[in-house]
């Protein structure tokens, strides 16, 4: 590879340059794939030379009408047509359901995939963000997240499971009563795209739960699981009017000719597709072990086809990433323009033992000096900040992780007020504000944080904030109505504190949600208002780049008003195909 590969990252607008950008550049031979979360074992051999064979026909060829492919893959998962719509991947997918069916608002834990930020941003929502915390290994707790839409008022609610890039998985049992306790929200979306890969549970998907509930779409990836990636194609499951809205909406052959040949092969090959994922779990585990014997590196338990390490302190995931790809040719996925992650983190994907030997033993080279460049760990670490790659992403870190999404908000600039639910500190997100559990709702199982004991060395030091930047003031937005101040909470002192009462109907009530009043205009208060207000009812879409109800854009998230961007240096033996969606599997 290059010496200089900075340039081809910071060329593209996704996370990493396409293989085939990096082929490109070297030799005509890529290099080992720990970035694209992708099945190594599906399809096999024998399935890759079918293919090969018909190439010509896939090609040259118009493909089956959607709805022709739609109902072979139903016919082989057990689901009803009706309830399921197929896309060019699931990013197609997220696409329409953003227009159609997320009127304002929409929450989702960070960090997570980035199409679940930024596609609500890029047309006008507003983009609640519940920071998952380091602290405790990501997990996600869904009582303090229910907590936190209901104070936010949010419409949308989102959940990866597992999620992306952390692996952090929740059973079935709780996925399904935080889908009831919703049932008041515009919409529930579960994304089940890494599920096949988790072993925690043998039925983990809520497929059949969401077919029955007028408000839920669960989301399915094919090419991870499938690995087959540049194929494009994923599927939604929810109630026939859901997912007939959307199947309304997609082009009669958005599907490629490849994907119908996928398939209609997979009948033919579900024993080699239930042995490819029991190896990937397996891999899983062994590749677990071998980097949490790297000193001061820290492995986060999965249920994912990928791990999510913490880099020792003083490294930096820029350099350790582009030193990979120089020097050793492993591309890697380095999370600094994550939101709510930073450049300390990597997403490492799950590959045979034989690239996992490669893999440390190009990290032990780069983090510990055994290389002729040096290494990336001082000896002697003082502690380290993180770039992103943008000054904006880094302040959003910052703040989403200290003190919840207020603060970024208030940082957006004068004339840009939040309601009263807004400007309130966010529940559970932080800031030492303890949020009682949500009865009915059970609470997350620990993740217990895999960690090796660092070389003799001298202690770090405690790592200091970043600094936040200078932020473009926006102009002020007309704001239709006076805003009472927000709530004041206690500060905590030693024990937990006592939580204000919730701003909106409490996520106490579950299983059953208290039914939600029809929007009505609120009137403009002619008297000091109450400390608390009821969140504002929708008005209607936002225009595209206005913020909602005192959100962020797209590009204020993104650094794209003035900011510089910051230096870079550097799925045995089954005689039929599994249940619908993965589930009665073998793990």
């Amino acid at each position: 590879m290059p010496d200089n590969v900075t340039s081809l990252f910071r060329s593209t607008a996704a996370h990493s340059p396409s293989m085939a950008a990096l082929t490109r550049e070297s030799d005509g031979a890529g290099p080992v794939d720990f970035c694209i979360p992708c099945n190594p074992y599906f399809p096999t051999p024998a399935m890759f030379e079918e293919l090969a064979a018909r190439l010509r026909d896939i090609i040259t060829y118009y493909p089956s009408s959607a709805d022709t492919i739609t109902a072979e893959l139903c016919s082989l998962l057990r689901l009803p047509p009706q309830c399921v719509a197929m896309g060019n991947g699931s990013t197609e997918l997220i696409t329409w359901i953003d227009h159609l069916l997320v009127r304002e608002s929409l929450a989702v834990p960070v960090p997570t995939f980035g199409r679940w930020t930024d596609q609500p941003m890029e047309t006008g929502k507003r983009v609640d963000m519940f920071p998952l915390q380091e602290s405790s290994g990501f997990a996600l707790d869904l009582a303090q997240y229910a907590e936190f839409i209901r104070a936010r008022g949010t419409r949308v609610a989102v959940i990866c499971n597992p999620n992306n890039p952390d692996g952090g998985f929740l059973h079935k049992h709780a996925v399904v009563q935080f889908m009831d306790a919703m049932a008041d929200l515009d919409l529930v979306v579960i994304d089940e795209s890494f599920l096949e890969f988790a072993d925690a549970e043998n039925e983990p998907s809520v497929v059949q739960e969401a077919m029955l509930r007028p408000n839920v779409i669960v989301l399915r990836s094919l090419g991870k699981n499938f690995g087959l990636h540049g194929i494009r194609f994923g599927y939604l499951v929810a109630n026939p009017a859901l997912a007939g809205r959307v199947g309304s909406m997609l082009p009669k052959w958005n599907l490629n000719s490849f994907a119908e040949y996928v398939v209609f092969m997979l009948k033919e090959h579900g024993a080699e597709y239930a042995q490819s994922l029991h190896q990937v779990r397996r891999d899983r585990m062994d590749m677990s072990g071998q980097l949490s014997s790297l000193p001061g590196l820290t492995v986060y338990p999965s249920q994912g086809n990928f791990l999510f390490v913490r880099l020792p302190v003083g490294a930096e995931g820029t350099v350790v990433r582009d030193r990979l790809l120089t020097e050793h040719r492993i591309l890697v996925r380095e999370c600094g323009n994550k939101i709510g992650s930073s450049s300390r983190f990597l997403r490492l994907v799950v590959r045979p033992q034989v690239d996992v030997r490669r893999l440390v033993s190009g990290l032990e080279q780069v983090l510990y000096g055994t290389s002729r460049r040096g290494a990336a760990v001082p000896e002697q670490a003082t502690g380290t900040g993180y770039s992103s790659g943008t000054a904006a992403v880094d302040r959003l870190v910052s703040e989403t992780n200290g003190a919840g999404t207020h603060g970024l908000a208030q940082a957006a600039g004068a004339g840009m007020p939040l309601p009263a639910a807004a400007s309130a500190p966010a529940v559970g997100a932080g800031g030492g504000m303890p949020v009682p559990a949500a009865a009915g709702l059970p609470q997350p199982e620990a993740r217990p944080v895999v960690r090796e004991t660092p070389r003799p060395q001298p202690v770090p030091q405690p790592a200091p904030q970043p600094v936040a930047q200078p932020v473009p003031q926006p102009a002020p937005q007309p704001v239709p109505q006076q805003l009472p101040p927000p709530v004041a909470f206690p500060e905590p002192a030693g024990q937990p504190a006592p939580v204000a009462p919730p701003l909106a109907p409490a996520a106490a009530a579950f299983p059953t949600p208290a039914p939600m009043p029809a929007p009505m205009p609120a009137p403009v208060p002619t008297q000091a208002p109450a400390p608390v207000q009821a969140p504002l009812p929708s008005t209607g879409p936002t225009p595209p780049g206005v913020p909602a109800r005192g959100g962020l854009t797209a590009a204020q998230v993104r650094g794209t008003d003035g900011l510089s961007m910051a230096p870079a240096t550097g799925w045995p033996g089954a005689q039929s195909w599994p249940e619908a969606a993965g589930m009665g599997q073998a793990g």
